[in-house]
């Protein structure tokens, strides 16, 4: 003891190796404290800024991604206490029994077996788990047994490849690619309940901000529920494999207030305009396949593989998001959709062009 105690007196060549040692150490204690300085700063609260435009489960505006959002903190709090604590040992061990020059390379004293340590490192993790485990279910219990109220919404979602359909049975109406829902304002509660098919084969449905991931099953019904806090506009994905375009299956969820949401329904719920203006493109319409695929209210058209277009141009998206609804982007998706989204099942027309600008100024009448 006394000769390594003197290997640091400032006389002694050891000393270097001791400042050294010094220097290790207070690096490890910087990086501890900037290490709990990150952890300490992570928010404890949702944002209350505008919906990102890159979804987060850490920037969540709904009642079951709060509950998401706070289990998440409240395990990733662990798990950086875990890592600080083993860390930490590991860079004391490291340093405090480092090899040096002074050292007889003799082997150092055995250790056989610690009732403490060993009923520690057995009880502690068991106790982790069971924290864990509780905090998860009671959030799961939280977000799966909820109880709606009498008003809340009901919408029945189902999973194309690669769209998306929305009936909302209340109001006898389908649309399809972007879900409305009404906002629920502090001290109200008017959730949206969504019930989730596929008409084909596995989807999932996720839209971070609003609620967590839930799949949809050929003949299967699974359900979920959001209730939004703020208006604005959602982004989400098919996050299940489902074929060649499951990564432009996207999802949009537009939150409304009462008031605009009430107007969209009625809107919604109204038929088609007919116009005179583009009879020609209609005729272009119910004359080909379209027909078949398609369901336009107030029309023969009554198809219900493709996307109900009653109100095509009351969307922002066409192709499930993967391009903007414009008269340009519709007319490629109408000409040759593989231009937009390779692998899809929608046929290219092979239109003339004077029939394929008949058609797309019908289309573009649909509000």
């Amino acid at each position: 003891m006394h000769s390594r105690l003197s290997n640091c007196e400032p006389n002694n060549p050891a000393s270097s190796t001791c400042q050294s040692g010094r220097l290790l150490r207070r690096a490890a204690l910087l990086t501890l404290l900037a290490l709990i300085a990150t952890l300490t700063t992570l928010p404890l609260s949702a944002s209350t800024a505008d919906p990102s435009p890159i979804p987060s489960i850490f920037d969540p505006y709904s009642t079951p991604a709060h509950d998401i959002y706070h289990l998440s903190l409240f395990v990733l709090s662990i798990c950086a206490a875990i890592f600080l604590v083993v860390f930490s040992l590991i860079v004391y061990a490291a340093i405090k029994y480092r090899r040096r020059p002074s050292d007889d390379d003799c082997e150092p004293p055995q250790i056989y077996g610690s009732n403490q340590v060993e009923l520690a490192w057995t009880v502690i993790p068991i106790l982790i788990v069971v924290v864990l485990f509780l905090a998860s279910a009671r959030v799961i219990h939280a977000v799966e047994d909820a109880q709606f109220p009498a008003n809340a919404i009901q919408v029945t979602a189902t999973g194309h490849q690669f769209w998306w359909e929305f009936e909302y049975p209340k109001y006898g109406f389908v649309t399809a690619n972007e879900l409305h829902v009404p906002v629920s304002p502090n001290g109200t509660s008017l959730p949206t309940h969504i019930m989730l098919l596929s008409a084909d084969t596995d989807h999932s449905f996720w839209v971070p901000q609003l609620a967590g991931k839930t799949d949809l099953i050929p003949n299967r019904k699974n359900e979920m529920w959001v209730e939004p806090h703020e208006v604005g506009t959602y982004v989400g994905q098919c996050a299940q494999y489902c074929g060649t375009q499951h990564a432009k299956m996207l999802l949009t969820v537009v939150v409304q207030s009462q008031e605009d949401f009430d107007r969209w329904v009625q809107e919604q719920k109204a038929p088609a305009l007919l116009s005179p203006q583009v009879d020609a493109g209609r005729k272009v319409f119910e004359t080909n396949a379209c027909l078949s695929c398609h369901t336009i209210a107030g029309t023969p058209a009554n198809g219900r593989f493709g996307p109900d277009l009653t109100h095509l141009m009351s969307r922002t998206t066409i192709a499930s998001g993967a391009a903007p609804n414009n008269e340009e982007k519709l007319r490629l998706w109408v000409k040759d959709p593989d231009a937009i989204k390779p692998g899809c099942l929608m046929p290219a027309m092979q239109l003339e062009d004077r029939d394929l600008d008949s058609l797309v100024a019908y289309l573009m009448s649909l509000h």
